[in-house]
């Protein structure tokens, strides 16, 4: 597991979009571990490729946790309209599964609660989303 997480954490800083954009889904499981976290919200804000962003993001929302989700939120304090709208669009690709049970909107609930202002925020936007595809 820890040899996953390392290899993961490598690639997230690798000049080829395609390795970050592995290293985006390979730590998303791990989005509870501040070094990962850390790593992700550098993935969700990839000022080289937004389809690191857009698949980063769609990972973090299949994982859907507290954690993960938080940082899909964090991310959008930082970032421009470009990005939201990736990050957007990868959220909508995890809840569209068909197979899919997250219920990202319970999650983004809990999370406005966070002391982080900008958490909250974030939260309440993609619980927008969430209600957007699920209509």
């Amino acid at each position: 597991m820890l040899g996953g997480l390392r290899a993961a954490l490598a690639e997230a800083s690798s000049p080829s979009w395609s390795q970050r954009a592995r290293a985006g889904r390979d730590l998303a499981s791990f989005a509870d571990v501040p070094e990962a976290a850390e790593a992700l919200v550098g993935l969700l804000l990839d000022t080289a490729d937004t389809a690191v962003t857009r698949q980063t993001a769609e990972a973090l929302a299949r994982v859907g946790t507290v954690a993960a989700v938080r940082l899909i939120a964090l991310a959008l304090a930082e970032a421009d309209d470009s990005h939201a709208d990736w990050m957007l669009t990868g959220v909508h690709d995890a809840l569209a599964d068909p197979e899919s049970v997250l219920d990202v909107a319970a999650v983004c609930g809990q999370l406005t609660q966070d002391p982080e202002q900008a958490v909250r925020r974030g939260a309440a936007e993609i619980s927008a989303w969430a209600d957007d595809t699920r209509r």
